[in-house]
């Protein structure tokens, strides 16, 4: 067997960063060549410096510099400047992502308390006292107070409310860290940022929080303090190389191409029609479209599926298939065999919280039938 053939069955082993490592290789951010490793990855990492510094830095000080002195203020500067290619009209357009963004990797993997902890490498690039230079969690807490809504009832009161308070967030997915500190959601929130500046085309769609989770997670736990160092580099280069791959998952204009979500999903229902077709049937018959709960599936890589650990060793095998995301069809195939017999005598409500809420926890037995399954074809 391959060494690939191998990682689909069994897990790669996290001790001494051998996971981190593969998974850089696997995901093309590394060659296999190990002599060219410490200049690759000087390189890259210095790259993601200058995307600090040109996507989050530079635009807080000119934010900051065009109010400071009114004669640095020309109209090309002015914040009510039509022309939609001015650096304010941009700062307000990154800032709807921006709150979207944050939003979302707020909540990360709830389950766990790791995304709301504070990293032990914080960003000293951007929160440097000296320079004071504007946060991405500042960022958001100012465009929040700004965008208070106004009404004003018939009588002429006017009465205003802060988006904040409504719903009221819980508790511990606002916790404010003392000045100098990051939690690791922020970490996160800085690479969608500049991923979303960097591929304007896409941007950021919900769901690819789900996706560089995992990834960063896996990174910023590395028993190896001098690559946990540079976590956050590195898990933007592996989910930009990620996204290059599965990007077409998140594009609504392509979902009915062939390489789009709705002709993956189809795949799913063929596959299993090859493989068991009195289940395809059943399916069939009680109306259950895949778009109910393969969509989730295979545009977030099962992350929602499973409790991360789980996720991060499915990942292996997926991150290790030769025909790229070929065997994630083979494991929503093995998914649904796994649990027949329930479905089989479900009806349809009985069906749909199956899949929706997958009942089996043990991922190995997944992945063993979805290799018997690749075996067979």
């Amino acid at each position: 067997r391959t060494i690939l053939e191998e990682v689909l069955l069994a897990r790669i082993p996290c001790e001494g960063g051998l996971r981190c490592l593969c998974w850089k290789i696997l995901l093309n951010y590394l060659p296999l060549e190990r002599a060219s490793w410490t200049s690759i990855l000087a390189k890259q990492r210095e790259l993601y410096s200058q995307f600090l510094r040109e996507m989050i830095i530079q635009p807080g000080i000119a934010k900051a510099n065009m109010g400071v002195s009114r004669e640095d203020v020309t109209f090309e500067d002015h914040p009510l400047n039509p022309n939609p290619d001015s650096r304010w009209n941009t700062y307000f357009r990154d800032n709807e992502v921006l709150l979207q963004i944050d939003k979302d990797v707020r909540r990360l993997c709830p389950d766990i308390s790791f995304f709301q902890r504070a990293t032990e490498y914080p960003c000293l690039l951007i929160l440097d006292p000296q320079n004071e230079f504007e946060t991405l969690r500042k960022r958001v807490e100012q465009t929040t107070l700004k965008s208070q809504t106004v009404a004003r009832n018939r009588s002429g009161v006017t009465n205003m409310s802060s988006p904040q308070k409504n719903p009221a967030p819980s508790m511990n997915e606002y916790v404010v860290l003392p000045n100098g500190c990051e939690a690791h959601w922020e970490v996160v929130e800085r690479i969608l940022f500049i991923y979303a500046k960097l591929n304007p085309g896409i941007a950021y769609v919900q769901g690819m929080n789900e996706i560089v989770g995992p990834l960063y997670y896996t990174f910023a736990t590395d028993p190896s303090s001098e690559w946990r160092e540079h976590a956050e580099a590195d898990t933007f280069f592996c989910f930009t190389n990620l996204m290059a791959e599965i990007r077409d998952n998140f594009i609504k204009s392509l979902d009915d191409s062939q390489c789009g979500i709705t002709y993956k999903m189809e795949k799913v229902y063929s596959t299993l029609k090859d493989k068991d077709v009195e289940l395809y049937l059943k399916l069939q018959e009680q109306n259950i479209k895949p778009q109910f709960f393969a969509f989730r599936w295979l545009t977030l890589l099962l992350s929602q599926e499973f409790v991360l650990p789980d996720v991060i060793r499915i990942w292996d095998s997926l991150f290790a298939d030769s025909n790229r995301f070929d065997f994630l069809l083979l494991v929503c195939c093995a998914m649904l065999i796994l649990i027949r017999e329930q479905l089989l005598e479900g009806d349809f409500t009985v069906n749909m919280r199956l899949l929706q809420d997958y009942p089996i926890t043990d991922v190995c037995q997944v992945l063993q039938k979805a290799k018997e399954l690749q075996d067979s074809q």
